[in-house]
């Protein structure tokens, strides 16, 4: 392999890499916090990337898409949790996975009945449509670079919020110990709405600005939602810097499997997660 097909393969990596953690920082969050496990995680993915090709449509423009997406995400998330997940907090997980389960069709139903079945193209901004020469056949295009400093942004928002916020300290409670936290006079239950808009919003972001990539098809959060589960299972559940370090490692080993050892890549992602649990059963950073 050259140095310039290295460095693109290593771009790629972390570009993926960061678009999992946005995924899997929201999905350990829920877990963590909540105790709910969400399968319909992917789902919220899914609905990013089909309201970025109708917003775009609608209004002319992918950026205003997403920020009118991201709004509309929030209200979902706050709505679900309203409506539905909020009496199902002290019940067990097996409760969860069967609601979480019937959202995926609810989900699916719906995007068929909105949508249709047809896969899409999203239009990437003229602005962001060029390319930078790496060599004098090889370039590397500037959206993928915009998804990453999407994500990178992101990413430090939430560490600001989770670790230098009074909100952050009060999320951080809640997950140590929710009857105390409730005990001392903190809402617990605002902090749950929160949390659940906040992974809701994560994914849906995520799945916006890799549409003009991935594309848009139906069942497109099923693949992602197997790879956050792997995320956060070698992160260790709960652990927001445990799913950062995770998603980078499966972004470097899905990606150079697929160049290097072509036959094993589909598996090399899970051979990863194995080791780590051998190693350390809780991952690689508890909550």
């Amino acid at each position: 392999m050259s140095l310039e097909n290295f460095l693109i393969q290593l771009l790629n990596s972390v570009q993926y890499g960061l678009l999992l953690f946005m995924l899997a920082a929201g999905l350990t969050l829920i877990f963590g916090i909540m105790g709910v496990v969400n399968l319909a995680h992917g789902s919220f993915y899914m609905v990013g990337a089909y309201l970025a090709w109708w917003l775009s449509r609608q209004l002319g423009s992918l950026t205003l898409a997403i920020l009118v997406g991201s709004v509309l995400a929030i209200v979902i998330g706050l709505l679900l949790e309203r409506l539905l997940f909020r009496f199902f907090y002290h019940r067990d997980h097996l409760d969860h996975v069967l609601l979480t389960f019937g959202l995926i069709y609810i989900f699916e139903e719906s995007r068929s009945l909105l949508w249709g079945d047809d896969v899409h193209g999203v239009e990437v901004p003229a602005q962001l449509a060029a390319s930078i020469p790496l060599t004098d056949n090889l370039s590397y295009p500037v959206y993928r670079l915009f998804m990453s400093g999407v994500c990178i942004v992101l990413a430090l928002g939430l560490y600001f919020l989770i670790s230098r916020t009074r909100l952050g300290m009060k999320i951080r409670a809640g997950a140590f110990n929710r009857d105390m936290t409730e005990a001392l006079g903190i809402n617990i239950r605002r902090i749950h709405a929160i949390v659940f808009a906040l992974g809701v919003g994560l994914a849906t972001v995520a799945g916006m600005i890799a549409a003009p990539v991935s594309s848009v098809y139906p069942n497109m959060g099923s693949q992602v939602l197997i790879m956050c589960f792997v995320v956060v299972v070698i992160g260790g559940i709960g652990s927001v810097r445990g799913a950062l370090i995770a998603a980078l490692l499966v972004g470097l080993v899905d990606t150079f499997g697929k160049v290097l050892v072509p036959a094993l890549a589909g598996m090399l992602v899970y051979m990863l997660m194995a080791a780590v649990l051998l190693w350390k059963p809780e991952g690689l950073f508890k909550q």
